[in-house]
Order: structure tokens, then sequence, then C-alpha cells
């Protein structure tokens, strides 16, 4: 399963509100080519893992790509362009 912070939740949960208007909707993970991931706003599918936070469904992953982001971590990093969403390895145990 894939791992959300919880400063990407909070971002997460306010890109969702200012988008999703169904309570069966949220964002969703989806390929955007060359490796790359993007989000889209879509509604909850039958074997789609979802998170939630605070009530609202921040982050759809369809089966198809479940297996690939699988243990992998979304963040929030603070760069010169703003704050941007991360998705990166598993954080090393402690």
């Amino acid at each position: 399963m894939i791992t959300v912070t919880a400063q990407a939740a909070e971002e997460l949960k306010a890109m969702a509100q200012g988008q999703v208007t169904e309570a069966a909707e949220g964002l969703r993970l989806v390929p955007a080519g060359s490796g790359q991931l993007a989000l889209t706003i879509d509604t909850v599918k039958e074997g789609d893992q979802v998170v939630e936070h605070e009530g609202v469904k921040i982050l759809l992953v369809g089966p198809e790509l479940a297996d690939a982001v699988d243990g992998l971590v979304v963040d929030v990093k603070d760069t010169s362009e703003g704050r941007r969403l991360t998705i990166s390895g598993p954080a090393p145990e402690a």
C-alpha cells in the first residue's frame, strides 16, 4: 500500500475539497507517461485502495497501479516554485 505523510494528506485534502463534488469521488493516481504519475478526479471503483484523511477521500489507487506504488511514500516538499507533492521510495526503517 502507498503511504501518505501527514503533510501530504493535508495538501491532498485541500486539493480534493476544491475539486471533488460527490462523496464517492476522490483524487485518483494515474499513469501520465514516461514513468510519471498524475492526479485526476474520479469515483471510487471496485478494487481501489482508498486513502482517507478526516473523512475526505484524498487518494484512490486502482488495482492496475497498486503493485507499482506499493511501499512508496507521498510527501510534500517546499521548493523555489512552492509546495510540491513528491513520491519516493520507502522511508528507511528506524
